[in-house]
């Protein structure tokens, strides 16, 4: 016959059964050939799992078997990341500042550089040729001029008397005071002929001027200006067709020239 957990009275585990008309024994060993989990006798106080009398413990579908793995709650591991998240974005938001930061200094100091420093030119005609050629690259310094104005021999660049925003460049030749004259294709300087290899031998002649400049020579510059031509004086429009021009408008003097390579090097000033 069955007890009254259903099982026949020779017992689940294939032995005979013990106890009092034919119950299950009091104790099952937890290697059971069964391979299932001890069970409770019938009527008795309970199990080490704490299962109430005569029940058998319950496991969930879902445990893990083996080990003492558990699933955390839902949301529990994305809360464990999210300091670490945050932490990743703060540190790349503060280098995204700091590179803009950077930047914003580097372009500022740039700004101040060519404003009052140096600045860079690329030469577009060839009045100042042999000396710099078109497509010359080269850098103008502003720091002598600050401590004084241009001297005879300087290169220097200026704003354009014709057209606003334009920057020439032309080889200073007298300055506030002097006295320049043109006499047989050569500069008279206070009397002086000067001394031009830079010229390679071109006349310098009298041009016609621009509209609403006299000049008549010998000529003295005023104070506080400068008299300016170009090295290619047959192909050179200077002081000689716009005038004296004021130490005011000059922005630079032409030191260093940085490109093409095999030119590199100062400017014969």
């Amino acid at each position: 016959m069955e007890d009254q957990r259903g099982y026949p009275p020779d017992g689940p585990w294939g032995g005979p059964a013990t106890g009092p008309q034919g119950a299950l024994p009091d104790a099952v060993p937890p290697d059971a050939s069964w391979g299932g989990p001890p069970v409770a006798p019938a009527g008795g106080q309970g199990d080490a799992w704490g299962a109430p009398p005569g029940d058998l413990p319950t496991v969930s579908p879902n445990a893990p078997t083996g080990g003492f793995a558990h699933a955390a709650p839902s949301g529990q591991g994305d809360a464990d990341r999210s300091p670490a998240a945050g932490s990743r974005s703060r540190r790349i938001l503060r280098d995204v500042i700091e590179f803009l930061v950077i930047v914003m200094v580097a372009i500022g100091v740039a700004a101040l550089l060519k404003t009052f420093v140096v600045e860079q030119y690329k030469i577009p005609t060839g009045s100042m040729e042999p000396t710099i050629e078109v497509n010359d690259r080269l850098f103008a310094e502003k720091v002598s001029y600050y401590l004084g104005g241009p001297r005879q021999g300087d290169i220097v660049t200026f704003d354009d008397p014709i057209e606003e925003g334009r920057i020439l460049i032309k080889r200073c030749i007298a300055v506030g005071g002097q006295t320049v004259d043109l006499r047989d294709g050569k500069v008279v300087v206070d009397g002086v002929f000067l001394d031009e290899p830079y010229t390679h031998g071109q006349p310098s002649v009298a041009l016609q001027e621009m509209p609403g400049i006299a000049i008549s020579y010998p000529y003295t510059i005023p104070e506080g200006a400068v008299w300016l031509m170009g090295d290619n004086r047959t192909n050179s429009l200077d002081s000689r067709y716009f005038g004296p021009v004021p130490e005011s408008d000059i922005t630079g003097k032409a030191f260093l020239r940085f490109l093409p390579f095999e030119r590199f090097g100062p400017i014969d000033g």
